[in-house]
């Protein structure tokens, strides 16, 4: 079997990477072969062949070089993200929509409907739509990343229900506790209020301490997507695009766990600053989620936001 990771020298990509090659299979076959691909060389991983292949999804000879023809697996983790999404809506719909189009293209040439397994984003939600957001609750996002996330689901559904590929799209939670150093996400910080005060340094909480989000350790994302590529055509119905399930917390629940896994010392660095400019992003997305499918799927939440620090402290904490 040859896998395809767009986006591998991300975060996610990266950890997937190296948690197929110490698999060493994946549907029922043997990995014979990796390709890594992203805007720079991603790191390569031991135990499997693999290449590395660099260049702009926007392109899309760039991307026939990234999907080479025997590809069975792929998974396009790539994205501009939130926050760059909104300041620059040019660099947001050329790595959105225009790269998620050009990979589908190309999934769709290969000619033997391949499995596509794709990152979205709970940014598809927002408005009006009523809370609790269940499986059927329509899309409504309020923001250039969440609209551009929404437009390449519909195209994997649609092409799926085609016959051309075998697609699935995640909608991701926001990731915590993310690994080195904060991005231009409005989630970053997120993550930064509990990665950098276990790190000893100092970091700015921009949200209040009741503001709720829906949240997943990078550790179970990957085993979630792992799962989402093996589970048959047939659980996804006639929408190829699920929620994944995460938890529901406030930032002050974060600084909590943080403290029952590490004491009371890291939370004394974190300071408390409101920024206007990141709430009227994050205050405009959903986190009342109930990932009914996710769950029927296979897929899992964390047990406990303790465990995502404690992942931290075991598979990232720099040493």
């Amino acid at each position: 079997m040859h896998i395809v990771i767009i986006g591998a020298g991300g975060m996610i990509g990266g950890k997937l990477a190296r948690a197929l090659a110490a698999r060493g299979h994946l549907r029922g076959r043997d990995i014979g072969r990796m390709t890594l691909a992203d805007m720079v060389a991603p790191a390569p991983v031991a135990g499997v062949e693999t290449a590395q292949v660099t260049g702009d999804i926007a392109d899309p000879a760039v991307v026939e070089r990234m999907i080479p023809p025997d590809t069975d697996v792929i998974f396009h983790l790539a994205a501009v993200v939130s926050g760059e999404a909104e300041a620059d809506l040019d660099v947001g719909l050329a790595g959105n929509l225009l790269g998620t189009i050009n990979v589908v293209q190309r999934a769709r040439a290969l000619g033997s409907c391949p499995v596509l397994v794709h990152s979205s984003s709970m940014a598809v939600y927002g408005g009006d739509t009523p809370d609790p957001i269940t499986d059927h609750a329509s899309l409504n996002p309020q923001t250039s990343y969440g609209a551009q996330k929404a437009m390449g689901e519909f195209l994997i559904t649609d092409f799926s229900r085609r016959g051309l590929i075998d697609g699935r799209a995640f909608r991701l939670p926001t990731i915590s506790v993310r690994p080195g150093k904060a991005n231009k996400a409005a989630s970053s910080f997120m993550s930064s209020i509990i990665r950098e005060p276990l790190n000893g340094q100092e970091a700015v909480c921009p949200v209040d301490a009741d503001f709720r989000h829906y949240y997943l350790s990078p550790r179970q994302v990957v085993a979630n997507l792992l799962r989402g590529a093996e589970v048959g055509a047939d659980a996804f119905g006639a929408n190829r695009a699920v929620q994944m399930p995460g938890r529901i917390l406030s930032v002050g629940e974060l600084v909590a766990a943080m403290t029952a896994v590490a004491g009371p010392e890291p939370a004394r660095l974190i300071r408390w600053e409101r920024q206007p400019e990141v709430n009227r992003i994050v205050e405009g997305w959903r986190w009342d989620l109930r990932p009914e499918k996710g769950y029927g799927m296979g897929l899992r939440d964390d047990a406990s936001f303790e465990d995502n620090v404690r992942f931290y402290l075991e598979d990232d904490l720099p040493r």
